[in-house]
């Protein structure tokens, strides 16, 4: 996954003040989800000060939804791809297109729709973003090729393109700085959940009523939530359920201007290429996760439809725990003094160490040794995604953080095309899963070596200035 907030250079003081504060004065989290979700929302409501109310957790809880159903969306087809494969004819170059065709139309959504939350707002085009990708998911029910299959997965990628430009936005606007990153873990958990979701219920549906149905019947539960978020979401500003006094905890941090910012104004300051640089060379891990790891099992450990889902489970399950661990400890950390600089990287570093054993994975021989392996990875990059998502509103004003948030997207999604033709042709010529998992174990160290030379300090982009250029 890729998200936070803005310093004002004069408001120094007043943002250390803010970031040394603990969560426990924050008012209470309550969020339903995933159990780690519950675990972590209850450790930070420990011992809770002055309540200023709770409302910002429900949008939280919206948007970790949404997240979930976006996974569910597209973890489909990666469940079903093996059967699918020996149905329709596809080659593993096939398949590796088809994937190319998702993570490209993601790519190009991602710019396109970063810029688009900005101009529309959240509560509009969250609801675009997701009636579109429903119905592109709805839609591979209808397609009988490999090329077929290509345009359905095009339409999905850009309408899923929409979600977290959408859900950062939103989390800078209802959270102060010091809670925004266990925010941002709770949502992104939500793609953990929804990869546990899927391989529970897309193999069910599949074999009791066929592959069309497990697309259709998917596809279907966003418009439940477009629903809630319709009925439950406005701007803090406008919002009548929301109290004054969290209003103005929500407001706590530093006023910011409210000049818009021309995109291309962005593309010059190191800020914007640290988060980009950083998702280039991590989403690649996260998208083949998402698109191999069944086929991984069912060639390596020989695990067919109905088996792949304990396996999956549990995996996911870990990457809900680092999910919110990742976010939390950052967050731990500046509670205790830490600097926003030394919080977030600490996080990132140990998240980075843990994805180096998954090297050791390709080779294991027992099924569990494998299993246990790829969790401990998939944890460790979704704690890694949380901390770097929150970098957005470290170094970027609220107003810019779609924007952002998309152009980085655009350079994970980018990589993410990539590793699916390469890995297509990769399989196809060699057969070997390897050279892959040798790029896993290195990508994360190598990706905050790259972050820590751009913004050793996490200082705030000038974008202000930028404008008088």
């Amino acid at each position: 996954m890729a998200l936070e907030n803005n310093r004002l250079n004069d408001a120094d003081a007043f943002e250390k003040a803010a970031e040394t504060k603990s969560l426990a004065e924050a008012g209470a989290p309550q969020i339903a989800g995933a159990s780690a979700t519950g675990a972590f929302v209850e450790a930070a409501t420990e011992n809770t000060g002055k309540d200023v109310g709770r409302y910002r957790w429900v949008i939280c809880a919206l948007l970790f939804f949404a997240t979930t159903i976006n996974y569910v969306d597209r973890q489909v087809l990666g469940i079903l791809a093996t059967p699918l494969q020996k149905e329709l004819g596809w080659s593993e170059s096939d398949y590796g297109f088809i994937a190319t065709a998702f993570t490209g139309a993601y790519a190009v959504g991602l710019l396109i729709v970063g810029r688009l939350m900005d101009w529309l707002g959240t509560r509009k085009g969250f609801s675009l973003a997701i009636i579109f990708w429903s119905l592109a998911a709805m839609g591979h029910a209808l397609a009988r090729s490999a090329f077929g299959f290509g345009i359905a997965r095009f339409a999905l990628g850009l309408g899923e393109a929409g979600n977290f430009p959408a859900a950062i936005k939103t989390a800078a606007e209802w959270f102060p700085k010091k809670e925004r990153a266990l925010a941002t873990g709770i949502f992104n958990s939500g793609s953990n959940v929804g990869a546990i979701v899927a391989p529970l219920t897309v193999p069910w549906i599949a074999i009791n009523y066929g592959w069309q149905w497990a697309f259709i019947i998917t596809g279907t539960i966003g418009f439940f939530w477009l629903v809630f978020w319709l009925a439950l979401y406005r701007r803090p500003e406008e919002h009548p359920r929301l109290s004054k006094a969290e209003l103005a905890y929500i407001r706590s941090d530093p006023a910011e201007p409210v000049t818009k910012i021309p995109w291309l104004r962005l593309l010059p300051h190191r800020q914007t290429w640290a988060f980009a640089a950083g998702k280039f060379l991590t989403d690649p891990v996260w998208w083949f996760f998402l698109f191999w790891l069944p086929k991984f099992l069912n060639e390596n450990h020989g695990l067919t439809l109905t088996g792949l889902g304990i396996p999956l489970v549990i995996i996911y399950v870990a990457a809900d725990f680092g999910s919110i661990g990742g976010g939390y400890l950052s967050s731990a950390l500046i509670k205790r003094g830490w600097s926003v600089n030394a919080g977030r990287k600490t996080a990132m570093l140990i998240c980075a160490l843990c994805v180096v054993p998954i090297i050791f994975a390709v080779r294991a021989s027992n099924l569990w040794v494998a299993v246990a392996l790829i969790s401990l990875a998939t944890a460790a990059h979704q704690g890694w995604s949380a901390n770097l998502f929150t970098l957005v509103s470290d170094m970027f004003p609220r107003r810019v953080v779609g924007s952002v948030v998309g152009i980085g997207g655009f350079a994970g999604a980018v990589s993410g095309m990539l590793i699916a033709t390469i890995t297509g042709l990769l399989l196809q010529w060699t057969g070997s899963y390897v050279p892959i998992f040798i790029f896993a174990a290195s990508a994360y160290l190598i990706a905050l070596l790259v972050i820590q030379l751009l913004v050793p300090r996490l200082e705030s982009a000038s974008v202000e200035a930028a404008q008088t250029l």
